[in-house]
């Protein structure tokens, strides 16, 4: 490749490059710049992927550039190393990079500084044109340079970072790579500043947090710890009839235990889409079977749907309990809070939970019935928790609803702790006293205290401690 010869640009030309402007390319323009990017792009061919814009530099209506982008490359190693983020992450943040999959300067007009121009005009308003379309921004731009017809000056100039070169693959398929041998330089740029840091980071920022809600959850458990919480699954009595069993119980239950953890929430459709995201080890550990022609069967909305309409739900509790106890090992919390919740996604219903407030844990659930409320359930979830944890001398946490006397007495009376109880202003009575307890208050004088009040000293003024509806077992 010669060396290009420099010069400066002329005054007229000097005058487009202050004056062109760069736009997204319109559908009714879409069949031109198509036609215009085969004929003169060296690659000869227009495939862009996912997400993707294309603009246009004009000056006085002529075109005098097109650029390209698209969705990210799936797998970058130089890109991801120099990112820093793990596997999962780039799979769920992975819309917030996008790649200039083609650039273009047409032939008559090949202008001094005018590819540098085009591009930071182009990178100027990128993000912004994919968040008015896509809804979500671009943080980091990415693009290949083959290094047998350009050097990547543009890039360079306009502030690009050369991270190296790619091993020469390229994707065939959904799966699959094939090797070009023509390995290609790959240039990455942050829009934002400390992009990198952000992508890499526990959480995103409130505004790019949007991209991983969209990404399809999948399951991410190694076969080993499948097969082990099916093992335990394994306890929960089968109910279906022996035809319907290619699936067995154990097996959906565990695939449904997993996929909450992975964070599908909304329901049959999307358990069903979570499973066929399933590896075929990750099928053999639930034990399904085979299908005749070889491959292993994934369940279906309708199976999912006969499944949660009749599995026994106080023998799935106590497999999970038990599973939970042999990962995690014995409780060790001291404070335990009582915690309801609307089932979201579902018609009507509310769950009620004890959860170990320091770890996290879950303890137990019950579901609240038709026409009542979480009170009596949340005895009952007390009940059958003590029955397994040890909860003498433990702090039980529970919320306005719950400061009743029955419930106080359970806690201090049957379960032998603790309880914190939350009383507020429409608890009229209780407040009012409540209130009156947390006055200063002084002691009258006794034992020593009466030597020093026949003296003339002062009585001591005591004040209540912050926490007064705290309960204490004898």
């Amino acid at each position: 490749m010669s060396k290009p010869t420099f010069r400066r640009p002329e005054p007229e030309e000097q005058q487009v490059l202050e004056h062109l402007t760069v736009r997204p390319v319109q559908p009714q323009e879409r069949e031109r710049y198509q036609a215009l990017m085969i004929e003169h792009h060296y690659l000869h061919d227009h495939r862009l992927v996912g997400e993707q814009l294309c603009y246009v530099a004009t000056y006085r209506g002529q075109w005098l550039a097109l650029g390209s982008w698209c969705a990210a490359a799936r797998y970058l190693k130089g890109r991801d190393q120099f990112i820093g983020w793990t596997p999962e992450q780039c799979r769920r943040r992975r819309a917030l990079i996008a790649n200039n999959a083609r650039f273009l300067i047409l032939p008559e007009v090949h202008y001094p500084n005018l590819a540098s121009r085009v591009m930071k005009l182009m990178l100027g308003r990128l993000s912004a044109d994919w968040q008015q379309r896509y809804g979500h921004p671009i943080v980091v731009a990415e693009t290949f340079v083959d290094p047998e017809q350009f050097r990547g000056t543009t890039y360079k100039c306009s502030g690009w970072i050369e991270l190296g070169r790619t091993r020469g693959w390229g994707r065939c398929g959904q799966d699959f790579y094939v090797a070009h041998d023509r390995p290609k330089q790959l240039w990455i740029k942050e829009l934002v500043k400390r992009a990198t840091v952000r992508l890499r980071a526990e959480r995103l920022p409130e505004a790019w947090a949007q991209v991983e809600a969209a990404v399809r959850p999948r399951c991410t458990v190694k076969a080993a710890a499948l097969k082990a919480l099916t093992d335990h699954l394994a306890q929960v009595p089968e109910y279906r009839s022996a035809h319907a069993l290619a699936y067995p119980l154990c097996g959906m239950l565990a695939l449904i235990a997993v996929a909450v953890f992975c964070g599908v929430a909304r329901g049959k459709k999307d358990l069903a889409a979570f499973a066929s995201t399933l590896t075929a080890a990750q099928l053999r550990a639930l034990r399904f079977r085979t299908r005749p022609a070889g491959d292993l069967r994934r369940p279906r909305v309708t199976t999912f749907f006969r499944i949660l309409n009749g599995v026994d739900e106080a023998a799935v509790e106590a497999a999970l309990l038990a599973w939970q106890e042999q990962v995690l090992g014995p409780v060790q919390d001291r404070i335990f809070a009582v915690d309801g919740k609307e089932l979201r996604h579902s018609q009507g219903g509310e769950l009620v939970s004890l959860i170990g407030t320091q770890s996290g844990r879950w303890l137990g659930s019950a579901r609240t019935p038709d026409k009542t409320n979480e009170i009596p359930v949340a005895r009952t979830v007390l009940e059958r928790v003590a029955q397994r944890v040890d909860l003498t001398g433990k702090l039980v946490v529970l919320d306005a609803l719950h400061t009743n006397s029955e419930t106080a007495r359970q806690v201090v009376q049957d379960l032998g702790a603790d309880y914190l109880l939350t009383v507020k202003t429409n608890q009229a009575q209780l407040h009012k006293t409540v209130s009156r307890l947390l006055q200063p208050s002084a002691f009258s004088p006794s034992g020593p205290d009466a030597d020093h009040a026949a003296a003339g000293a002062q009585p001591r003024s005591v004040g209540m401690a912050p926490i007064t509806d705290a309960g204490h077992h004898p």
